[in-house]
């Protein structure tokens, strides 16, 4: 690469990361649905154009900060050591993300993934627009699990389904209880806990609880 593509490159990225910091800053203080593409483009001093080439829609806005995770979950049981079994990566990979405080987990402290967590699970379109966020990340992992586990198609397909739901669902919890003002620290044991639970219930299947007869009030 030269010195003047990385020069063009630098920029570009800066330009990316001054928008999407500007459209959260304006969403967290005004709501998301009453801040316009125009006020965004006018408070970063970008055109729409410009904009638009980075961010093809408004949701994108948010939720490409979290793009880098899109996928994660087929690459960890693509990388995992061959003698690992692929629940078992993505297990440790999991409660590794939990001790480290990363944010995709919904367990941390962090301002930034605070006001990004507020402003998602406060408007109900970012909500449903991070559908198609877990369907690629299911088709991901599916694919992984397909090509890397030998796993039948519709095997891969349903076991991704039903992996990526136990953890979204578990990253969800956290970063509800983190939102209603619990300390990292201190959910981090309850958080463990839950993702123990989760992937135990992924190993050994529902087995009976589904199937018992017993009803309380």
């Amino acid at each position: 690469m030269s010195e003047q593509t990385g020069l063009r490159e630098r920029k570009k990225l800066r330009t990316y990361q001054a928008i999407s910091d500007t459209a959260l800053a304006l969403f967290a203080e005004h709501g998301y649905d009453q801040v316009s593409i125009t006020q965004v483009a006018e408070a970063a001093e970008v055109s729409r154009r410009t904009l638009f080439s980075y961010f093809p829609t408004k949701e994108d806005l948010v939720i490409s900060r979290m793009a880098d995770h899109e996928t994660e979950a087929g690459r960890v049981v693509r990388n995992r050591p061959p003698d690992q079994p692929p629940l078992a990566a993505l297990r440790t990979h999991y409660l590794d993300g939990l001790s480290r405080r990363d944010p995709i987990t919904g367990l941390t402290d962090l301002e930034p993934a605070l006001v990004l967590y507020r402003v998602i699970l406060g408007t109900p379109s970012l909500v449903a627009g991070m559908f198609k966020f877990k369907v690629n990340g299911e088709e991901a992992l599916a694919a992984a699990l397909h090509e890397t586990a030998a796993l039948p198609t519709l095997t891969a397909k349903l076991a991704a389904t039903q992996i990526m739901a136990v953890m979204w669902m578990l990253s969800l919890d956290n970063r509800e209880r983190v939102v209603a003002g619990t300390c990292s620290d201190d959910l981090y044991p309850h958080a463990v806990a839950a993702a123990e639970q989760g992937f135990t219930q992924l190993a050994n299947g529902l087995g009976t609880l589904l199937t018992a007869t017993t009803t309380t009030t």
